[in-house]
């Protein structure tokens, strides 16, 4: 059978609406016009409440990686003492970042596909017995689909010492969930383009509080595409420090008229039910899922085959078959779970498609009746929210 429409849910990158790529497509204009300062001052006010700043929001043309360095050499000096959470593949990352540039680098592991336990975290810079400039964690770890307890994490580590700069990788939820700076005790949060603000990949974005400025004005580590410091000089100025991909900020506008048309209430509510409706279809298919049900990510969900001969089926199969793209696992879960991503402008009747592929594909591996069981656990759940 041919399908016209394929259906893409990786967990990033995420279909993008037609009202972006229209906005994407406009003429170009010249990024050092009165043309190019109208648009970017639109782009960095409209996402000041998807990201919960008072501030407004900074854009790189870059990918999403580099908020994540951004942040790091912009708050840390070279001789600081800071921390990691590692808890996944992108954890690894933030990781990998520090390495490169500091010396006084400590990592708190915690086991892939589980949250970070926020009294064993306290227990662990306790016994570090060093000045901790900044801590580094994901909101949203994709490779797991953990999402961490942002909130509780930020306010016990100002308890613990409220000079620590608390920094969280948004990448793969922002634009999905309920966040907010002052709230949750966070000094910057970062995220990129291509994932549940569901524009192409090729912007990253940095929301900052005034602390958080003060202090980018004062680190001397070496950076110079990456100094935020430049970018909020041009941002005063409705302008960028370098060349700006003037198509995706057109396209970050769009994003936020759909958003403000949905109501950003609305948005968030329809990406937990989307999870909440996928996780009771899985389990009435007999798939195990990685991530504990309140620790489980509104924007991607991971799930355990019985073996690898049915993981490999049930990928290929909803590849080849059905025109379905989801995710394998990523570092040490490669070939152990897939990862359905449900992000940006997916709805629960596009979710209902792979719930309905899933169940003929297992039925057919395993030779048992799942017809209309997945079905019936999802529509129950989501019923409520359509």
């Amino acid at each position: 059978m041919k399908y016209y429409h394929p259906l893409l849910l990786t967990p990033g990158p995420t279909p993008v609406p037609d009202q972006i790529l229209h906005a994407t497509q406009l003429p170009m204009v010249g990024h050092r016009s009165s043309d190019f300062e109208t648009i970017a001052e639109e782009a960095f006010r409209a996402l000041k409440p998807v990201f919960g700043s008072e501030n407004e929001v900074m854009i790189l043309t870059s990918s999403g990686t580099s908020s994540l360095e951004a942040s790091m050499l912009n708050l840390a000096n070279p001789e600081d003492d800071i921390v990691i959470i590692v808890s996944g593949a992108f954890g690894n990352r933030f990781k990998q970042i520090a390495e490169t540039y500091y010396e006084n680098v400590h990592i708190f592991e915690v086991e892939w596909g589980k949250a970070v336990n926020v009294p064993d975290f306290i227990d662990f810079l306790k016994s570090l017995n060093r000045d901790i400039t900044a801590v580094f964690s994901q909101y949203c770890e994709t490779s797991t689909a953990v999402l961490h307890p942002v909130n509780e994490l930020g306010h016990a580590l100002k308890d613990f010492d409220e000079s620590i700069y608390f920094v969280v990788d948004g990448v793969s939820c922002i634009g999905a969930v309920d966040v907010d700076l002052k709230r949750d005790q966070i000094d910057v949060l970062i995220s990129g383009s291509q994932k549940a603000i569901m524009l192409p990949p090729g912007l990253a974005f940095v929301a900052y509080n005034n602390r958080a400025k003060a202090r980018f004005a004062e680190v001397t580590t070496p950076r110079f595409y990456l100094d935020l410091n430049k970018y909020l000089k041009s941002q005063a100025d409705n302008s960028t420090p370098f060349t700006p991909n003037v198509a995706l900020f057109r396209g970050v506008t769009a994003y936020a008229q759909l958003i403000e048309e949905e109501g950003l209430d609305q948005v968030v509510a329809r990406h937990y039910a989307i999870r909440d409706g996928l996780r009771a279809a899985l389990k009435a298919l007999d798939l195990d899922l990685l991530v504990e049900d309140a620790y489980a990510s509104p924007t991607v969900t991971a799930f355990v085959p019985k073996t690898k001969d049915e993981l490999n089926f049930i990928k290929n199969e909803l590849k080849n078959r059905f025109s379905i793209t989801i995710a394998g696992g990523q570092g040490h879960l490669k070939g152990e779970i897939l990862r359905i991503g449900h992000m940006g402008q997916i709805s629960p009747f596009d979710i209902l498609q792979v719930v309905s592929a899933l169940e003929i594909i297992v039925s057919e591996f395993r030779n048992e009746a799942y017809i209309g069981t997945a079905i019936t656990q999802y529509m129950e759940v989501v019923k409520a929210y359509v």
